[in-house]
């Protein structure tokens, strides 16, 4: 039977429980990216855990300017998730079109995408983790451990209540929209799909303030990620290690690409060609793409 006295001759991990206090933003660009939490989250142990509610600044305080294309109006996104993922797949000089829609994928389909395969893999390392210090009877690893998943758990509480479904505007079923986003850098963003499903993405509030009693739980949760620290000086050295290991690779895991994007050589080309598909030109007068009057055809204004 292995003992807890388990160790690798000439290597010391005391402090190896910092880890978890590094201040990586990976769970809280994951909260944002999912638009809320999941009860599995609280298995997915990884760096910055006490971060994950300030996933309401994820988008760097960008609120982009958006011109609605079927109907001339313009407003600013002020949801952090949507703003935080826009940014994520802009790129200076080109155009990326996204369609919004309800998941009515088949789930069975969806669990074994990519990105589902990879947020399910380190949550089977968090148990495959506790299995391992099981059997080395390391029960100072094991706590820790534990700690961090209850303070995942709380957050995840938090998060759950903080992003319930609020105001979102009047209906408009069957109505299809068309959005261009001005994102920092001149990364330029068209959102498609029906009008109620943009609504749902750009439209109210997605992370609410804390309230008081959130607050409290919060911080009662970050403190027990710093209690982790110095408790996990008490594991053994291979507890200490496979604690560093898992979220290091935790942190890894959560990684996924998109498509390549549209390039122009000038934003008014991309302007112009906009206008030219909707057959309107207020919404590119009203962010400022287009003199009033300009038309459609070639000219000498150059950006």
């Amino acid at each position: 039977m292995l003992s807890i006295k388990a160790s690798i001759t000439g290597i010391s991990l005391d402090a190896a429980g910092l880890v978890a206090l590094a201040d990586l933003s990976t769970i809280s660009k994951r909260t944002a990216l999912t638009g809320s939490a999941s009860v599995f989250d609280i298995l997915l142990l990884a760096p910055g855990i006490h971060t994950q509610q300030q996933a309401s600044n994820v988008n760097g305080g960008e609120l982009p300017a958006t011109g609605a294309m079927t109907s001339g109006y313009v407003f600013r996104i002020e949801n952090q998730a949507t703003v935080y993922y826009l940014q994520g797949i802009g790129s200076p000089g080109c155009l990326v079109t996204v369609y919004v829609s309800q998941n009515s994928d088949s789930r069975l389909r969806d669990a074994f995408s990519l990105p589902e395969m990879l947020y399910m893999l380190p949550i089977a390392l968090t148990l495959t983790s506790l299995a391992l210090l099981g059997a080395l009877h390391d029960y100072w690893a094991i706590g820790v451990l534990l700690m961090l998943i209850f303070a995942r758990f709380v957050n995840m509480v938090i998060i759950k209540r903080r992003t319930q479904m609020g105001w979102k505007g009047v209906k408009e079923p069957g109505v299809v929209g068309d959005l261009l986003v001005l994102l920092s850098q001149d990364r330029w963003i068209r959102v498609r799909g029906l009008v109620d499903d943009l609504k749902v993405v750009a439209s109210g509030q997605w992370l609410r303030d804390e309230t008081t009693i959130e607050g409290f739980a919060s911080a009662f949760a970050t403190l027990v990620v710093y209690a982790t620290a110095a408790l996990a000086s008490n594991a053994s050295t291979l507890g200490s290690l496979v604690i560093a290991l898992l979220l290091l690779v935790s942190v890894a895991l959560l990684v996924h690409v998109v498509g390549e994007p549209k390039k122009y050589t000038r934003r008014l080309d991309m302007a112009k060609e906009l206008i030219e598909e909707t057959g309107r030109n207020d919404w590119a007068v009203s962010m400022g793409l287009v003199l009033p009057g300009e038309s459609v055809g070639p000219s000498k204004v150059t950006l």
